[in-house]
């Protein structure tokens, strides 16, 4: 049976994760957050007191973790050195952390094989901030997912007030279009719209919508049943 890939790209707060999550299932592909994986590393600099900035200490941390994806009753689980940390790496501190030492190059090899490898053995919905432009580049589907920034802030802002967090909406949203600008201006895979990618705006949709619309793109292409 031939293996699929569908690459989603976009900022922070687009509904990536969600979406992806809910079109591999219908789909009946893997979903792979790239993301997640991100904030596992950056969870285990935090734990070993490693600044953003420290280039050389991020370096030598990475000999010492290992960042895996298991699947326990279809969902997946983050595991870093053996641990299960899907429950620890949605704080905002992990998410900014994972935002500023995602650019470095050694973080970001660290985590490509497995990604890639990933892709090689099953058909997958892979999100991320490069995944269409650098993580699979050949992929089948490519969609840049994007929403305003007044948008994702009110998406987040409820999203941590559920979690019973204290939050403030105009903080998230100077903070979300801070990230913006790092991934996009970053050295090592920035942030952009791969050329042969579908732009997909949710900012006046729900996410079933989203869903639907990325499952639709993929079957009108015709592909499924097409590879060797």
């Amino acid at each position: 049976m031939a293996n699929y890939q569908i690459a989603i790209d976009g900022p922070a707060g687009a509904g990536k994760s969600t979406i992806a999550k809910l079109a591999a299932k219908e789909l009946g592909f893997v979903y792979v957050d790239t993301g997640a994986m991100y904030r596992a590393l950056a969870l285990f600099f935090i734990r070993e007191k490693i600044g953003a900035g420290d280039i050389e200490g991020l370096k030598q941390a990475l000999k010492n973790v290992e960042v895996t994806i298991q699947y326990e009753e279809n969902e997946q689980v983050v595991m870093l050195n053996g641990e299960n940390v899907n429950g620890l790496i949605r704080s905002e501190e992990v998410g900014k952390m994972a935002s500023a030492t995602s650019p470095v190059a050694e973080v970001r090899k660290k985590l490509l094989s497995l990604q890639r490898k990933l892709a090689e053995e099953t058909s997958v919905i892979m999100d991320g901030r490069d995944i269409g432009t650098a993580v699979l580049p050949e992929a089948d589907l490519k969609i840049y997912l994007t929403a305003d920034a007044s948008v994702r802030a009110e998406r987040r802002y409820k999203e941590l007030l559920a979690r019973g967090e204290n939050c403030v909406l105009e903080k998230i949203r100077d903070e979300i279009i801070e990230r913006d600008r790092q991934d996009m201006e970053r050295e090592v895979s920035p942030l952009k719209q791969a050329k042969d990618a579908v732009l997909l705006d949710s900012s006046k949709l729900s996410i079933e919508q989203a869903k639907n619309e990325v499952v639709r793109l993929f079957r009108a292409m015709g592909i499924a049943g097409q590879k060797p």
